[in-house]
């Protein structure tokens, strides 16, 4: 094959397949044809993306088709000390992905020699590390290794000495000495540079001081600039006993950690005992997402002026679920991520849920936590590193843009991966995880990615994707593309329609509530505690709460009794009766304001009562007060004196009090950020695209030959009723014409169209001119011509 591009077009469906599959994004847009392709899979970009998903070995096997002059499987496996069935197949897999190309000769692909300039840790060759060394230092230098040159020999020849001079260089070694072999060793597995103050200046043998002149004087390392010198590849394999890596093995180092620790109840397996965390912790993820959004729908934080969610409010979220600050950073990041919260505007904005946060409330706890689980897996966005400085010592804020880290998907998707990977009965522990990864995706590294671990093992915890540090049926289910919400669902405790209401005034919920009675009741009581019963506690001020958002006693009554496993007790009867008869009878009204009842004494005891000299009260009536405060201190302060009023409007009926929750629409980048496509093509997709190079390769073959069988001379010129018959005749016969057209600027040229479609105004055909289907306005064809076919 002469070019990569030839050897492309020569490839079966089978392999292009296999290719767009390894690298889906070279068909993102689909090229016009295999050129093209093949232009595209050479960029930096491209082989840099590529590149990215090689494991260590097979990158290793990549490295060594750079280094070897025959990297055929013997050779590669020689110098990797591996099996030649495992070279050859890490070379079928270099194949298949574009980066080596040819049958009778294994050749890196175009691209892939200039993202790897130290493959292997190697330096360039000799020839290639003094090829800038001028003639005359070049000879100094060959001279002072006692190889005096013969005659006037040219570059090339100097260089090809002093490669083979370079290829035993132990003499040269032990003659620089001990502290020069000490530099030497830093350098001889990668990377080959360093850094040295004037590395061009000229230095003998016999002038040299210092380790680095002496190591420069003998050849043993190149200057390629004024300040690096580099290491000169014949002499690392030299040092490295010929080896080209110190350690690379073909399989994944193994996975360790913890095992025989799950407790399991009396007839259960370890599997289900997993699959049992797992759900409760996926549960409680749901109901504190829905507990906060809830809260921020009626009272939303605001969003800063850089952006994201205040300190203060993120503590006050924590507070509110009762969990730590960086796992209510988690929720919030997978609520934004799952397109159940936004920000209402840029600025002086507020943290709001979204429409769609009411669509999901209707929904099952398990596709509820589906819903988290994919926003969570497919969200650029690190929730671990809130709370962090940037490189700017600046604070990252939870919801803000400093973040955001592209490569968090892949990395998160990988650490679950290797824990789908592991014994069921295993729990992997994250030195584990990180060694894998490191084996995997050994470019793919440094210290953010393997804090992605830590972070990634936690989170998955506390979302309910792993139980006792397992992967639980329901992860497996979401990693492989199914519907976790059925998998999960058969683990979930079942909610529950009754609670235990005691003497104490307290209600206990055994288990999960269904919603009505779990929003109902959220109303009328406050959440007293949380584990695996919830404990509620009515209190005056939580009926009175219920009172206010329109519930009357005998409702609340009805449904408590409802609900309740027992009867009713007489305390919480009496104080629901009690705060009813008190509740709304005063009312208050603006004038300002003002407060009316139907008792006159009741006012004079208000008026009576020091405390109410802050309100500025004073009696319209016998039964009317007037206030100057607005209507909402007036309720306050009537309220800390111990009484329950309630809002009137104009027309003296009551105001429910409790607001309506508010919503935002979510900008359309967040919409696309979160529905972005994931590093995958679907099969179909992937043959249609091939089915389109193919054709691309044809009409870009036939658009040559047609335009060397072009007619020559002027383009023909006709009248316009005759070139719109003759224009539609080539329709109905699906033959070939010759037109002028003219452009937009008046120029005008010949094209070879095989027209499909006349109508509008406009022809449209394929462009055997161009290898491409075109649109033409008929006012601009000056004429057509049929051409033999």
């Amino acid at each position: 094959m002469e070019t990569y591009a030839d050897w492309l077009r020569a490839r079966d469906d089978a392999d292009l397949r296999a290719l767009l599959s390894a690298r889906p994004e070279l068909i993102t847009p689909v090229p016009a044809d295999l050129g093209a392709l093949a232009a595209r899979a050479a960029a930096p970009a491209a082989v840099s993306r590529a590149l990215d998903r090689l494991d260590r070995f097979t990158l290793a096997v990549l490295e060594a088709v750079l280094v070897l002059p025959d990297p055929a499987p013997g050779p590669v496996a020689e110098a990797l000390g591996a099996a030649e069935a495992e070279a050859r197949a890490a070379l079928d897999r270099l194949r298949r992905h574009g980066l080596v190309w040819g049958e009778e000769r294994t050749d890196a692909a175009p691209g892939v020699r200039q993202a790897l300039p130290h493959p292997a840790g190697l330096g360039p060759p000799a020839r290639e590390a003094f090829a800038a060394y001028p003639t005359e230092r070049l000879v100094a230098l060959i001279t002072d290794l006692d190889a005096k040159p013969r005659g006037f020999p040219d570059a090339d020849r100097l260089l090809r000495w002093l490669s083979e001079l370079l290829a035993d260089p132990e003499p040269l070694i032990a003659d620089a000495g001990a502290d020069a072999r000490a530099a030497l060793d830093r350098l001889v597995w990668g990377p080959p540079v360093g850094r040295v103050a004037d590395a061009r200046r000229p230095v003998r043998t016999d002038t040299a001081a210092t380790p680095i002149e002496r190591l420069l004087a003998r050849g043993l390392l190149a200057a390629e600039d004024d300040r690096t010198v580099a290491l000169p590849r014949e002499v690392a394999l030299y040092l490295r006993g010929g080896r080209l890596f110190r350690d690379v093995t073909a399989e994944p180092p193994p996975l360790t950690g913890r095992t025989g620790d799950v407790p399991v109840r009396p007839g259960e397996r370890e599997e289900d005992a997993v699959a049992r965390a797992a759900a409760g912790a996926a549960h409680a993820a749901v109901r504190m997402v829905e507990d906060l959004l809830d809260r921020w729908g009626l009272d939303p934080p605001s969003v800063l002026r850089s952006g994201g969610l205040a300190v203060r409010d993120l503590r006050a979220a924590a507070a509110l679920l009762d969990v730590e600050e960086w796992q209510a950073a988690l929720l919030i990041e997978t609520a934004y991520a799952a397109g159940l919260l936004t920000g209402s505007g840029e600025v002086d904005g507020e943290w709001l849920p979204t429409p769609a946060y009411d669509v999901w409330l209707l929904k099952d706890t398990a596709e509820r936590w589906a819903e988290l689980a994919h926003g969570w897996l497919a969200s650029d966005r690190v929730a671990g590193l809130v709370g962090e400085r940037d490189d700017r010592d600046r604070l990252i804020n939870a919801l803000s843009g400093a973040a955001v880290r592209g490569f968090a998907p892949s990395a998160r998707r990988a650490a679950l991966d290797v824990l789908a990977e592991a014994d069921p009965a295993l729990a992997v522990d994250a030195d584990a995880v990180r060694a894998r990864l490191a084996w995997r995706r050994p470019r793919r590294t440094g210290p953010l990615h393997d804090r992605m671990v830590d972070w990634t093992l936690r989170e998955a915890a506390a979302l309910g994707l792993t139980g006792f540090g397992r992967l639980a049926p329901h992860a497996r289910a979401l990693l492989d593309g199914a519907d976790p919400a059925p998998v999960l669902d058969a683990h979930l405790p079942r909610p529950v329609e009754e609670i235990l209401i005691q003497g104490d005034l307290t209600a206990v919920a055994p288990g999960p509530l269904v919603t009505e009675l779990a929003r109902e009741l959220a109303l009328a009581a406050d959440v007293e505690s949380t584990g695996g019963a919830t404990v509620y506690r009515f209190t005056p001020d939580s009926i009175r709460r219920a009172l206010d958002a329109g519930r009357s006693a005998d409702e609340l009554t009805a449904l408590l009794a409802r609900h309740s496993a027992t009867p009713l007790p007489q305390p919480l009867t009496y104080l629901i009766e009690d705060t009813a008869r008190r509740h709304g009878a005063l009312r208050v009204g603006a004038m300002a304001s003002y407060v009316r009842t139907d008792s006159p004494a009741a006012l004079d005891e208000i008026l009576a009562d020091r405390r109410a000299a802050p309100l500025r009260l004073h009696r319209l009536a016998p039964t009317v007060l007037a206030s100057e405060l607005s209507r909402g201190e007036l309720l306050e302060g009537l309220r800390s004196l111990g009484l329950a009023p309630v809002a009137e409007s104009p027309e003296g009926g009551v105001i429910i009090t409790r607001p309506d929750a508010r919503r935002a629409e979510p900008p359309p980048t967040a919409e696309m950020v979160r529905l972005r496509p994931e590093d995958t093509a679907d099969d179909a997709v992937i043959a249609a695209a091939v089915r389109a190079l193919r054709a691309g390769d044809e009409a870009a073959r036939l658009g040559a030959a047609h335009a060397a069988s072009a007619p020559s001379g002027e383009p023909p010129r006709s009248p316009a009723a005759a070139t719109i018959e003759l224009l539609r005749d080539a329709v109905d016969r699906g033959a070939r014409v010759w037109i002028g057209y003219l452009d937009q600027q008046g120029r005008s040229s010949s094209r070879i169209v095989e027209p499909v479609r006349v109508e509008g105004g406009y022809l449209t055909g394929y462009d055997a001119t161009r290898a491409a289907v075109h649109r033409f306005a008929l006012h601009r064809i000056t004429g057509a011509s049929e051409i033999d076919s």
